[in-house]
């Protein structure tokens, strides 16, 4: 029925609490910042804010574009300098986020054997992160960035989940069939937007979110060990 299967990575492939992983490496990249004059919970708010932008993404620009244009506006001169710390914290202490974050070991296992059956595999991560975060951030769930035919980035994104065209993105990138994809993701939301290109999608549930109390009664979902026996692995 597939011929490509797109994992998520955080809450998915990479077992995570968002709210604790995001509070927890917020607080790094705030100290980081802190030398450069700014206000911390000001800062965390600008990040937020330049999120959002990054989500509101029309396609007319990448997704870091959309990002640091939001900042250069509320920082102005100060701006190149807080580019330059965040990436040397991405670079660096953006490390200490692993501590925030969980590990299963049956993860890399999955990846390689769906390899090994001839699908075609996607790293569809929401593309609010820069490469190098996200090079790491797949490191952390015992995984290479070159386990995966391509990654989102917010280099190279210009859109986010739930957008459906995010998903339209990769697949005009991978030259994949919308149809011929499965979607494998934990955000009932972000995730689910893949079936409105005519993508399938399977939930993973041990850290499954859902925001909005969606029905999910009719989604195929479970555990790693369910979705291998739902590939016939």
């Amino acid at each position: 029925m597939f011929k490509n299967i797109l994992f998520d990575l955080d809450g998915t492939l990479l077992p995570m609490d968002m709210e604790e992983f995001t509070s927890g490496y917020f607080k790094l990249l705030v100290a980081k910042a802190l030398p450069l004059g700014v206000d911390g919970k000001e800062f965390i708010n600008n990040i937020w804010a330049g999120t959002k932008c990054m989500v509101k993404n029309d396609g007319s620009k990448s997704n870091e574009e959309a990002f640091w244009e939001f900042f250069d506006k509320i920082y102005g001169d100060k701006s190149p300098a807080i580019r330059e710390i965040c990436e040397e914290f991405y670079g660096n202490e953006f490390d200490g986020g692993r501590a925030f974050t969980g590990y299963n070991d049956k993860v890399k296992t999955l990846v390689d054997d769906v390899k090994k059956a001839g699908y075609r595999v996607v790293l569809a991560t929401n593309p609010l992160f820069p490469d190098v975060a996200t090079v790491k951030r797949t490191s952390w769930a015992g995984l290479s960035v070159d386990d995966f035919e391509g990654y989102t980035t917010y280099e190279n994104s210009s859109y986010c989940k739930p957008n459906p065209k995010y998903f339209e993105e990769v697949c005009e990138r991978f030259n994949l069939k919308p149809e011929e994809c499965l979607m494998v993701g934990n955000d009932a939301e972000e995730d689910l937007a893949a079936a409105k290109i005519g993508m399938s999608v399977y939930l993973i549930t041990d850290c499954l979110i859902n925001n909005k109390n969606a029905d999910l009664s009719e989604i195929p979902q479970g555990n790693f060990d369910d979705l291998r026996a739902f590939l016939g692995l």
